[in-house]
């Protein structure tokens, strides 16, 4: 018998099943008992679960990165589905298929590679195709495995190229209405701007901060990137090498966001508006898929804590 997906919970279930557990946080309540907040997951999505009241040797059993068996009640808790969980019991990890519990693109990885690959090709300044092919000729196979964030948006295997085609082609189809943008600059800068990812992010699969990450973080990761691969290609000083370190410098925005410069060419505000907006939109759908039609999110923390509702006709 095949095991209910998390995509699939109703409330007032009662399961015992695998799952695998991604995170924990130790709490204690307002009345001084241990409990343990945790994030599970399998290949359809993610769930908290909370262990109240949790013994030493429950605690101990928590690992995260391991699959174990879940026996746990499903529970409503600020419109979103949450676990009481009773018990998780160690399992052989042997005998565990990871696949079955990594969320991953449903686009096939071949798409992505060629709607890439289209985009680099339909380059026409030689400045910008020049650096953009060295750097994906570089990390080119991390990249369509790697997800675009630990959390929030597009946080899944191969969700960075997800992320980044999208981007692609909204800045295609932008680039219709505003004559005054320069396309091959708005698509380099997509192309580029998250690549720091794969220095920033330890992994597609139970990702983490790495030390570069945390210290210096994917925006300057890339800019220095861009710069080194500039002066091999003995174009440091062209204006287009410059235009494009800005637009990854400039990219989250705000200098409060972590953009230690604001958009200061067209290009690189189109490329802040679109970034933000697939994210959002990203975030959004994930948020719709748990929530019933008529009734509203959790409060999304990327959106400004806000919760959404969710129309009876979607």
């Amino acid at each position: 018998m095949m095991n209910k997906k998390i995509s699939e919970f109703k409330e007032g279930e009662s399961l015992t099943l695998p799952l695998l557990l991604v995170q924990v946080t130790k709490g204690v309540t307002s009345n001084g008992s241990p409990y343990l907040s945790l994030t599970l997951q399998d290949k359809s999505g993610t769930i908290e679960g909370k262990i109240w009241d949790v013994k030493e040797e429950q605690a101990a059993a928590c690992v995260p990165g391991r699959v174990g068996e879940v026996s746990c009640e499903v529970l409503r808790y600020r419109n979103s589905l949450q676990l009481r969980v009773h018990r998780l019991t160690p399992m052989d990890q042997q005998s565990i298929e990871l696949s079955d519990y990594v969320i991953a693109s449903d686009i096939p990885k071949e798409l992505l590679q060629q709607k890439i690959q289209d985009a680099i090709s339909s380059l026409s300044n030689p400045v910008y195709k020049g650096i953009v092919s060295a750097l994906f000729e570089e990390y080119d196979k991390p990249f369509f495995d790697y997800p675009a964030a630990a959390k929030n948006h597009h946080n899944f295997v191969g969700g960075l190229a997800v992320h980044v085609t999208g981007m692609v082609d909204l800045a295609n189809e932008i680039v219709k209405l505003y004559p005054l943008l320069d396309r091959d600059l708005l698509v380099s800068g997509v192309l580029v701007h998250d690549l720091g990812k794969l220095t920033e992010l330890s992994g597609p699969v139970m990702t983490e901060y790495t030390l570069e990450g945390k210290l210096i973080g994917h925006i300057s990761i890339m800019q220095a990137k861009i710069m080194e691969v500039a002066v091999q290609l003995g174009c440091e000083k062209s204006e287009e090498a410059i235009l494009l370190r800005h637009m990854v410098l400039s990219h989250h925005g705000q200098l409060e966001f972590g953009s230690p410069v604001m958009p200061m060419v067209a290009e690189a505000e189109v490329l802040h508006l679109i970034d933000n907006l697939d994210a959002r939109m990203n975030t959004l759908d994930k948020a719709y898929a748990q929530t019933e039609p008529g009734s509203f999110t959790s409060r999304l923390f990327p959106m400004e804590n806000r919760a959404f509702y969710k129309p009876k006709s979607k």
